[in-house]
């Protein structure tokens, strides 16, 4: 052997050699995993659970802290420190004179004023059912109300304590304070029993009868009709306002950036992975109370939010982080009406506490405040006059009467009732919000189902609340947001309906569980033809779904089938995804069998904005950052990209890595035992500019033990891990091929 061929064998041998050692390197190091994030996904209707429908929910726990117990003795005491200004340095400021009761507990200014006149950064949140918040402050820098009331008492802007033990000195001397103190806590005066005290009385600050509230009870005639059909519009695809305000709190404790023009870096100040202009979601109860409104007081009344929401928030101001659900909307004058005037309904003021009229240290106390928002909330909460006797009685069939609104007929129905539909066109949208009804067409002699035809008008056909809801034999079209939307139940079931050009979705069930959707067929659509979203124990079978962005999605769903559905000419036609700032954190244990799923080659058309955008054409099914899944049996052939696609949250850019707070990888699929023709013939300009060539199946190499048993299909990595692999094979090959991926991409 000549000098060079050994020199040569050598270096070879070296190269394996290294090779081998990073190999087995790679194979020791932990694969990167996502979080787990237990029983508190925040999937299907549990998420709002106990509730009677999906508009009447228990409350959650208050967020009351083991060391702090609330006791009459605690808020009476906490009562009376709230309205005392010997809690400021210079005792002439309150906790009440920026949190005033006659003003929703805010302050009617557009930001805050603290000591000396100094105008503060923000504006001063409302209080009422502070007591179920689990983030504090705009920003959410705390999540107890005894640590919160620390920074107003000692912040030099507001009530400027610098000496809390001269503080503490000072109403221990007040004789009726050390009474109280020694009734309440075994130790007497302390600076964190003045802070106890201040939390127990926050959260006795409850709001839960308002006119919504009894009409969520089964009261009809709570609401007038303008506010019944302003929360119709409220709960709607167009507005999506019940995705952040949640009932029964109409908030959540997530952070959100709706693009309010401001300086304030909200979130990102305090999180390192916050987003910049993000704030929490404020409730919606007694908002008509507490004008002027978001974190720096910019928008003076309801009408003006409602507009910048309309406007598609700070879209209008050329911001591109403004979150998903900011998507902006037409309204007619009435809707924008009818929808300041459900607003009005959030509020209850039963619970609200008197003003003392003197307290312990003797100091002044702030005067009640004329709040004009009363004349007005007093005039929209007047009611309404069905007529509509609410008693109990047997369960019936009710017919439409001809010339009678299908809204008239469900209006008269009771639990257990069957409401049919006589053949015809109808222009209305329909809501139902008690639980057990049947919805449902009977077809003319051609065998046509009833039209519901929004005539390009109206949000949604069908919204619905109430649990074990069945809606069927419907042709539904011309609705500009929806087919037929049902939020926050238990017990659903579409089948035998028909939907074209309704928008956004063709049927939406949302945070709901035990999902049935059966022989639907949709069309038109510039998201998703078949949609679940948050939900729970979902099946989609043997529905048609073509000429739609998705054909069939399941977003931050647990346990779904998908399974006998003909999927063609979508963008994508079959989609399982985990989305980043949602109430559910989690995707997981979906099959997908027996599916044709071929041609999904249609152009992207989703408005802008809308996450729907960024879905590839040419794909036939795409699985993003879910788990668990298993995808057989199907026939897959003529998607352009690739037949199955299976990627993380992060490897495609589509998402700021600060705003995703879920886990972003694919992990534990398992595709199999497909059929696949002539797929991955012209890649998406999307996915070619990733420089990922077009196979059947395509996997951005991220994830663990996800495997690919289709011994005919072609791959990208040609080289896809299998279910005979070792783990630690898998574990080291993962490792470098994510490595490799990462620095491409």
């Amino acid at each position: 052997m000549s000098t060079a061929l050994k020199w040569i064998v050598r270096i070879f041998g070296v190269l394996i050699g290294v090779l081998l050692i990073i190999f087995l390197v790679a194979s020791a190091i932990p694969a990167k995993a996502d979080p787990n994030v237990g029983d508190n996904h925040g999937a299907g209707a549990s998420s709002v659970q106990p509730s009677y429908t999906g508009l009447q929910r228990e409350f959650p726990a208050l967020n009351e802290t083991a060391a702090n117990p609330t006791t009459d003795a605690k808020a009476e005491l906490g009562y009376l420190l709230f309205f005392d200004p010997i809690l400021s340095e210079n005792n002439d400021i309150a906790c009440a004179t920026c949190h005033q009761p006659d003003l929703g507990f805010a302050d009617g200014l557009e930001l805050a004023i603290g000591a000396d006149g100094t105008v503060l950064s923000r504006n001063t949140p409302g209080l009422w059912n502070v007591g179920y918040a689990q983030n504090l402050f705009w920003d959410g820098r705390l999540d107890s109300l005894e640590a919160q009331s620390e920074i107003p008492l000692t912040h030099p802007d507001e009530m400027g304590v610098i000496d809390t033990d001269a503080l503490v000195a000072e109403v221990a001397a007040i004789s009726d304070y050390a009474t109280m103190f020694d009734a309440a806590f075994e130790d007497g005066v302390t600076l964190i029993n003045i802070e106890n005290a201040l939390a127990a009385f926050q959260r006795t600050l409850i709001t839960n009868n308002s006119p919504f509230d009894q009409y969520a009870a089964g009261n009809v005639d709570a609401l007038t009709p303008s506010q019944r059909r302003g929360l119709a519009l409220f709960r709607s695809g167009a507005t999506r306002c019940f995705e952040c305000h949640t009932a029964p709190t109409f908030a959540n404790d997530t952070f959100r950036v709706v693009g309010v023009p401001s300086e304030d870096p909200g979130r990102a100040a305090i999180s390192e992975d916050g987003a910049t202009g993000a704030f929490k979601v404020p409730s919606l109860r007694n908002i008509a109370l507490t004008a002027p409104y978001m974190h720096n007081g910019s928008l003076e009344t309801l009408e003006d939010v409602v507009d910048f929401y309309a406007d598609g928030g700070g879209r209008l101001h050329g911001q591109e982080n403004v979150d998903v659900f900011v998507q902006g909307f037409d309204l007619t004058d009435q809707e924008r009406l009818d929808l300041v005037a459900f607003l009005y309904a959030l509020t209850d003021e039963s619970g609200i506490p008197a003003v003392p009229t003197a307290v312990p240290s003797g100091l002044p106390v702030i005067s009640p405040t004329e709040n004009p928002a009363r004349a007005e909330v007093a005039a929209h909460n007047v009611g309404g006059n069905t007529g509509i006797d609410l008693g109990d009685r047997e369960p019936m069939t009710i017919v439409v009467q001809e010339g009678e609104s299908v809204q008239t007929a469900v209006d008269r129905a009771r639990p257990g009732d069957i409401i049919e539909i006589p053949y015809g066109i109808y222009h209305e949208r329909v809501v139902v919000d008690i639980n057990n009804i049947t919805l449902r067409g009977i077809p003319n002699e051609a065998g046509e189902w009833p039209i519901f035809d929004g005539e390009g008008k109206l949000t949604e056909a069908v919204i619905a609340s109430g649990n074990n809801f069945t809606v069927g034999n419907l042709h539904v079209r011309n609705y500009t947001d929806n087919g037929v939307l049902v939020e926050g139940v238990t017990g659903v079931h579409f089948h035998d309906i028909f939907a074209e050009n309704v928008g956004t979705y063709g049927v939406y069930p949302v945070r709901s569980t035990d999902v049935l959707i059966e022989r639907v067929e949709v069309t038109g659509v510039d998201d998703a033809g078949v949609y679940a979203g948050q939900c729970e124990n979902v099946i989609v079978r043997d529905s048609v779904v073509y000429g739609n962005v998705l054909g069939i999605e399941l977003e931050n769903t647990i346990n779904g089938e998908i399974y006998s559905n003909h999927a063609y000419d979508n963008t994508v036609g079959i989609f399982v995804v985990l989305l980043p700032q949602l109430t559910s954190k989690i995707s997981a244990n979906t099959l997908v069998y027996d599916n044709i799923v071929e041609d999904n080659n249609h152009e992207n058309f989703a408005p802008p904005g809308a996450i729907a955008g960024i879905a590839p054409s040419g794909v036939g099914i795409l699985l993003l950052a879910t788990d668990n899944a298993e995808v057989y049996n199907n026939e897959i052939r003529n998607n352009k990209t690739t037949g199955v696609a299976v990627f993380s949250l992060t490897s495609t850019g589509a998402f700021d890595t600060n705003e995703v707070d879920v886990g972003p990888l694919p992990e534990n699929n398992w595709v199999h035992d497909n059929i696949y023709e002539n797929n991955g013939y012209d890649a998406d300009p999307f996915v070619r500019d990733l420089g990922i060539p077009t196979a059947d199946i395509l996997w951005d190499g991220t994830g663990m033990n996800n495997r690919f048993n289709e011994e005919s299909a072609s791959s990208f990595p040609p080289l896809v891990p299998g279910d005979g692999w070792p783990s630690f094979v898998q574990r080291g090959y993962t490792n470098i091929l994510g490595f490799l991926v990462s620095q491409l991409l």
